[in-house]
């Protein structure tokens, strides 16, 4: 059964000291006296220095610039997605999400500030609300040829390779549908 992205994150937390040897608080003060300001420099600096792998590193980094706020929760981060001038375009992500659980009781939904990581193993899709009247779908289809409507991810997001622009939700059809379970099959 799938996890919320909460309770994923509970369990990388409680697991980080016996994987890594130190707890979040222990790290804290480690990455927060190197004075690094940037995500990526934090993530990297823990990779190469102490042979974290990426995603301990990433929930540190997080953690680090955080600071003391407690972290927005997942709705809370959807929401500001599709507040103001796109919130006209919560129900095409309504409609994609709706597709997406359809594909397994295993897909995972990771809000982040500007866009929602859709998860199976690994991140195979990301949904993005990136102008007032456009959501971005990015697939994660290696191998795949880029087609009128699948183009070639671009400068987008590095974690997909493709990408779908939608400006209606009557645009989450067989054929985008049938992309995302291709790329869900594959995660």
């Amino acid at each position: 059964m799938a996890k919320s992205p909460e309770e994923l994150l509970a369990a990388m937390i409680a697991n980080l000291k016996a994987t890594t040897g130190k707890s979040i608080d222990e790290w804290l003060v480690i990455t927060r006296a190197t004075k690094l300001a940037k995500h990526g420099e934090i993530v990297a600096h823990l990779k190469s220095t102490y042979g974290i792998g990426h995603g301990y590193a990433n929930q540190i980094a997080q953690q680090t610039l955080r600071g003391d706020a407690p972290p927005a929760s997942t709705d809370d981060l959807v929401d500001a997605q599709h507040s103001g001038a796109k919130a006209a375009l919560r129900p095409i992500y309504a409609a994609l999400a709706a597709a997406l659980k359809k594909l397994g009781k295993d897909v995972e939904f990771a809000p982040k500030k500007v866009y929602v990581s859709v998860r199976r193993r690994k991140q195979f899709a990301i949904v993005q609300p990136s102008t007032t009247t456009r959501v971005d779908v990015g697939i994660n289809l290696p191998g795949v040829k880029p087609t009128a409507l699948l183009e070639a991810s671009g400068s987008f997001n590095a974690m997909v390779n493709h990408r779908v622009h939608l400006e209606s939700k009557s645009q989450v059809d067989a054929e985008l549908i049938g992309w995302l379970n291709q790329a869900y099959d594959a995660a």
